[in-house]
């Protein structure tokens, strides 16, 4: 069996790798130190397909596969550890809405998540329950036409500095059965 890369993955990793070295390494340090969040860097790893590696084509996306993803992940994260594992978690966000989302609700934000005009989180982790999604708090409750969330989350990355939240809460019983994803605005009020 070969597992050498194919021409295609090459040019993933070379591409990434030239990314990570001269957009990524030379900061990285800096970054950290001063507990930058990199928007203008991101932004630029949009323009390199980097904010939508396994989004579905029809919105923008590059469709790879998780594989060729993380051979590109694993080069970003040769210039910056803490970028390279936000690239993974608004990499996840773009897809779950691509994927899992209302078509008109992956219209409206996946096509601006892809080239880094918005920038996504994954809000799982509560006080008290960590990241067992099984064991959080955090209650959606339908009123109407829309939900009402109600609780906590921590440790979210890029807080503050995104627009679209993949919220996870609680629409049933106990269990992972229980929890929903709900798309939200950075700047709903609550």
């Amino acid at each position: 069996m070969d597992f050498a890369l194919n021409e295609q993955q090459r040019a993933f990793q070379d591409s990434a790798r030239d990314f990570a070295r001269h957009e990524l390494a030379p900061f990285a340090a800096r970054w950290d130190e001063e507990e930058t969040f990199p928007l203008d860097t991101l932004r630029r790893a949009g323009e390199m397909g980097f904010l939508g590696l396994y989004t579905p084509a029809c919105y923008g996306g590059l469709e790879l596969s998780r594989l060729d993803s993380a051979i590109v992940f694993e080069e970003l994260a040769h210039g910056c550890t803490s970028t390279a594992a936000y690239l993974t978690i608004h990499n996840m966000v773009s897809w779950m809405i691509a994927s899992f989302g209302a078509p008109a609700l992956a219209e409206a934000w996946v096509p601006r998540m892809v080239t880094g005009e918005l920038l996504g989180s994954y809000c799982l982790t509560e006080p008290g329950a960590g990241s067992d999604a099984a064991s959080l708090s955090t209650r959606a409750e339908r009123r109407g036409d829309h939900y009402v969330l109600n609780g906590s989350k921590m440790f979210i990355s890029g807080a503050g500095s995104t627009q679209v939240l993949v919220v996870m809460a609680r629409t049933g019983g106990p269990g992972a059965k229980g929890v929903s994803a709900f798309v939200v605005p950075a700047d709903a009020a609550g």
